[in-house]
């Protein structure tokens, strides 16, 4: 199976991810993580990078039959169609997660409190933030609103909205 999770930075996004991908015991890749490590190697991310080696990595641990566990802004509609590509070129099944912060007052507030958990990762600015290109939405997926709520919260609507109970 293929989670693919998207939204902007500062939803909580990455904590339900690894959270998610803790209690599957499926394959984590983040984005960032990849990004940062290649800027951390003098490799210039210019473009999509980052999400063709995710893309590679994901497709060899789909064909070992591991579940895999995808974080990423997925801003476009072209990153979130060739997950869903990938997910059927490997025949396995998908699920699209979207993670949104519905009261910005909140949202604002995560961005300008929260600490790197990547070393040497620039976390964006809220202006950033908002300024940021990301696409609407079409189609099928699962929204988890995670304003107002505690991360454990959300960790539950998580598995609810994923039918898979406890582990």
């Amino acid at each position: 199976m293929l989670y693919i999770f998207s939204g902007l930075p500062g939803t909580g996004k990455s904590v339900l991810s690894q959270y998610l991908s803790q209690c599957i015991k499926g394959t984590y890749l983040r984005i960032d993580t990849i990004e940062q490590t290649m800027k951390n190697q003098s490799i210039n991310v210019v473009f999509d990078e980052g999400y063709q080696i995710a893309f590679t990595l994901a497709s060899d641990n789909l064909a070992l039959g591991n579940s895999v566990v995808a974080d990423c802004v997925n801003p476009a509609l072209e990153s979130r169609e060739a997950w869903r590509e990938l997910a059927m070129n490997a025949n396995v099944p998908f699920c699209d997660i979207e993670i949104i912060c519905s009261d910005v007052v909140e949202h604002q507030y995560r961005i300008e409190q929260r600490i790197a958990d990547i070393p040497t990762l620039q976390l964006p600015a809220w202006e950033q933030v908002m300024e940021r290109e990301y696409h609407q939405w079409q189609g099928d997926r699962i929204v988890i609103d995670t304003a107002g709520k505690t991360m454990d919260q959300s960790k539950m609507d998580l598995l609810q909205a994923l039918a898979l109970g406890s582990f």
